[in-house]
């Protein structure tokens, strides 16, 4: 008995002891923070942003070391290779927005399930739940998470906490907050709401569809207009005695102010061109 006092007594001063003297974790920093939301809504939360950095900076380094094999001339290499630790960002963000676009096209089918399982008798975490069988397909694996987590919990607002973490969309955030109050709510006031919900997120879906049709000749206009002065000077790169001549000081201001112009015009016809995008305002 005196042993079992003893090592609560010492685990008691241990644990006050590391509240005032170990270290602890500051905030996230903005960037980590991008960093890691941006990886969520690709669907590859799995991936550190630590992790995700070196990816970046392994395919500059390595970009770099190729370009000056091929072109003998390191400003030439090292443009290059900021193009290639840039390439990981582009993929991920294309990644992010094509899954949100396909998630944003099945979530009026899940709504219409889950609408359907109500009118059925089922109660809403039971009819969450069957989204990871009956539900579609992109969405059938973080239901199934959802019902494991409610299984084990038993509490309906953590696991739709957990549930919001791994979409990572911000129609997802809608959703769940919609149910959230529908949970509370209760009554013959669900499926009313849950049907409003379906409609409206097929007039949304409908409306940004148009619009994004619209946008489609900006956007690829945009990205052939920048990519075309370095694939010239890539083809250039194979020619020795021409490319060389970046490797003077006015070819190094030509690649910097060639490099400013393109980025200044690229972001300048994206943002004239995009559309509102949606924000996790709820997460």
């Amino acid at each position: 008995m005196g042993a079992l006092v003893g090592l609560g007594v010492g685990i008691g001063l241990l644990l006050v002891w590391s509240a005032f003297f170990l270290p602890r974790r500051g905030p996230t920093a903005p960037r980590a923070r991008r960093t890691t939301d941006l990886l969520a809504r690709a669907g590859l939360g799995q991936v550190s942003a630590t992790g995700f950095v070196l990816l970046c900076a392994a395919c500059g380094v390595g970009t770099t070391l190729v370009m000056q094999v091929v072109s003998g001339t390191p400003p030439v290499a090292l443009a290059f290779g900021a193009m290639g630790g840039c390439l990981p960002v582009a993929v991920v963000s294309g990644r992010a927005r094509r899954r949100q676009r396909e998630l944003a096209e099945v979530w009026p089918e899940a709504v219409d399930n889950l609408t359907s399982a109500v009118r059925a008798g089922m109660s809403l975490p039971d009819a969450l739940a069957g989204l990871a069988v009956r539900g579609p397909v992109p969405l059938r694996a973080a239901f199934d998470q959802f019902a494991l987590d409610y299984q084990v919990t038993g509490r309906f607002g953590e696991s739709l906490d957990r549930l919001k973490e791994r979409l990572a969309d911000p129609v997802g955030d809608r959703v769940v907050e919609g149910l959230r109050v529908a949970r509370e709510v209760g009554g013959g006031e669900l499926g009313r709401l849950l049907r409003n919900l379906s409609t409206y997120l097929r007039e949304d879906l409908r409306t940004r569809s148009e619009m994004e049709s619209r946008q489609a000749w900006t956007v690829n206009g945009a990205r052939l207009a920048v990519a075309s002065p370095w694939l010239v000077l890539l083809l250039m790169s194979l020619q020795h005695d021409v490319i060389r001549r970046y490797a003077s000081p006015v070819g190094v201001v030509v690649l910097v102010v060639g490099a400013g112009i393109c980025l200044v015009a690229y972001r300048l016809m994206m943002r004239i061109g995009r559309l509102p995008v949606e924000r996790r305002i709820l997460s």
